[in-house]
């Protein structure tokens, strides 16, 4: 085992369990001291706390650990009837482990369906919740935050270093990722957030036939930049969830030149895909063409919307410029 490696492994806090735990083929994220320590990280969740128990002071419900006290969806289903005015058929008391993973189960089906949020696109699941991974419940927490109360003041970009254990035949792997928790800019606020959304939304109010018209001229723009390399793409989800394409069509458009040891050409990982992905982001944001947050978690697990905002700012920005070049020269007069 590399140094590194073994160095990330003593890092790991208690809570993660020894690597023996883990069984062979199964994946596992865990929080090194460095980012548990993180003081924007430890501000998100003072923040959360104090949204939750603001919310759920009038049913004398205190949370003391976002870590501790969220696991079993109790807490979540009174956070969740209280932001959304309804009432939850569940158990009311649930004891068992069994009885907890129903009534977590059923309090995430509903919180993912006013959410708009597919069970397999969530950055959270039932068994990440219920295993107390905190980064699955910041997740959680953030996503209902922005959509129940946009305005409240969340600190802007939470990023933090993951490490993912896999346990294998050769013994155990890791390695390193960034995970981005909050958007990057200005914290979230009533005068600002709605101005600075997403500008690409508005296009999805448009009528499907529009949508899909652009859709399909973005597609014919990348494969006229891809061309010379050879490459084709006929579905921007999938097709640009491990980021390569995304690169490999920066820098034919910005005249970058990639080293291979910059990138992974064939990601094998999740974590290697997320590092691609956020290579292109930053590169992005560093030209100017991200006047939106974007996660780069939502593009590697195909989300249509945050794949194609990034892909329309290209489009904007470079097929302006083709048709300014097309213009003939004014006649003098």
């Amino acid at each position: 085992m590399e140094l590194e490696s073994l160095y990330n492994l003593l890092q790991l806090p208690k809570e993660a369990g020894r690597p023996a735990e883990l069984p062979q083929g199964e994946r596992r994220k865990c929080l090194p001291r460095t980012s548990r320590e993180d003081p924007k990280f430890k501000e998100l969740q003072k923040v959360l706390m104090g949204w939750i128990n603001s919310q759920l002071h009038p049913e004398h419900i205190v949370v003391r650990s976002l870590e501790q006290d969220m696991f079993d969806g109790l807490i979540l289903q009174h956070l969740y009837q209280k932001l959304a005015g309804c009432k939850l058929e569940v158990e009311a008391i649930a004891l068992t482990a069994g009885s907890q993973r129903r009534k977590l189960e059923q309090v995430l089906t509903a919180i993912n369906g006013s959410l708009g949020v597919e069970e397999q696109k969530a950055r959270w699941s039932m068994e990440a919740i219920f295993s107390k991974d905190l980064l699955a419940t910041l997740h959680l927490l953030v996503a209902l935050a922005r959509h129940f109360q946009p305005d409240l003041a969340l600190p802007a970009n939470v990023q933090v270093e993951v490490i993912t254990m896999e346990s294998t035949k050769s013994g155990l792997k890791t390695e390193k990722s960034a995970e981005q928790l909050t958007a990057r800019g200005p914290p979230f606020s009533s005068e600002k957030a709605q101005p600075s959304e997403d500008p690409f939304d508005g296009l999805f109010t448009l009528p499907p036939e529009k949508v899909s018209a652009l859709k399909e001229a973005i597609i014919d723009f990348v494969n006229q930049k891809l061309d010379r390399l050879g490459l084709s793409v006929q579905d921007l989800e999938s097709q640009f969830a491990d980021g390569v394409i995304l690169l490999l069509l920066i820098g034919q458009l910005e005249g970058f030149f990639l080293h291979l040891k910059e990138f992974h050409l064939t990601p094998s990982s999740p974590a290697e895909k997320l590092h691609n992905v956020s290579l292109a982001l930053e590169l992005l944001k560093d030209q100017g063409l991200l006047s939106h947050p974007v996660s780069p978690e939502d593009i590697v697990n195909k989300d249509a919307r945050s794949t194609l905002g990034v892909l329309y700012s290209l489009f904007c920005k470079h097929k302006l410029k083709e048709n300014a070049a097309r213009k003939p020269p004014a006649s003098p007069n």
